[in-house]
């Protein structure tokens, strides 16, 4: 009976801390990246921020009221496969299209990882903008918006037909950002981003799920161990 309990406690301290340390870890992981949308003449005129989870990157974009460079309408926006707007956004590349796919939502052979859905602006310039992208990850494949070389988000200055090959003929582009990952400490939400205090020292803080999950654990086990040992008594 002493030898089951003490195998009960030790079993304990396993399952506690792999349960909080894997909690963690998927608190720790979240992945999240931003981008700041600029005109061609460098100018900021909006934000966007990636979000992964269960069903793909969640990408909330605005634009700011009072910009010029997107015209009020509808227009094409695209994940474009290399991360560089300089020395104009032709640096972009094209569509990010790992599978080699054909263009467009509406094309049999379709559509690019990148490709999205249009976005609307309003009459004073200011756009709000929401789409979950399920071809793309964050992470970890060749569908990466993180990837090597990067990734950027376009904005064109007309609508995408979702069907015409390369690039839903929707004209120039007038609005980009390099998409990056979120700054340690910061946090993507939708539609913002939330800057978040950082960990002293350039390593982790006590607060850290990392740091304070798995210290929970270990107190737990231990104290079902100690009740364990004190039983046997």
């Amino acid at each position: 009976m002493k030898r089951l309990h003490l195998f009960l406690a030790v079993g304990a301290v396993v399952v506690f801390s792999g349960a909080f340390a894997g909690l963690a870890a998927a608190q720790e992981g979240a992945a999240g990246a931003t981008a700041q949308l600029e005109d061609t003449d460098g100018n900021t005129v909006g934000q966007a921020t990636f979000t992964e989870g269960p069903n793909g990157v969640t990408i909330n974009a605005t634009l700011q009221p009072g910009q010029q460079a997107v015209e009020p309408g509808e227009h094409g926006i695209h994940v474009h496969e290399t991360g560089s707007i300089s020395p104009d956004f032709e640096a972009a590349g094209e569509h990010l299209n790992p599978s080699n796919a054909k263009h467009g939502f509406n094309n049999p052979e379709g559509p690019h990882a990148g490709d999205l859905e249009n976005i609307f602006v309003n009459d004073d310039g200011s756009a709000s903008y929401t789409t979950t992208d399920e071809r793309i990850t964050l992470s970890g494949a060749s569908n990466s918006l993180l990837d090597s070389d990067g990734s950027a988000l376009v904005i064109h200055k007309s609508a995408d037909d979702y069907q015409t090959d390369p690039s839903g003929d929707s004209g120039d582009r007038v609005a980009a950002g390099i998409i990056r990952a979120s700054a340690s400490g910061e946090s993507t939400t939708a539609g913002r981003t939330t800057g978040g205090p950082l960990p002293g020292s350039g390593g982790l803080g006590l607060g850290s799920p990392s740091v304070l999950l798995p210290t929970v654990a270990l107190l737990l086990g231990l104290g079902v161990l100690g009740f364990s040992v004190l039983r046997r008594r």
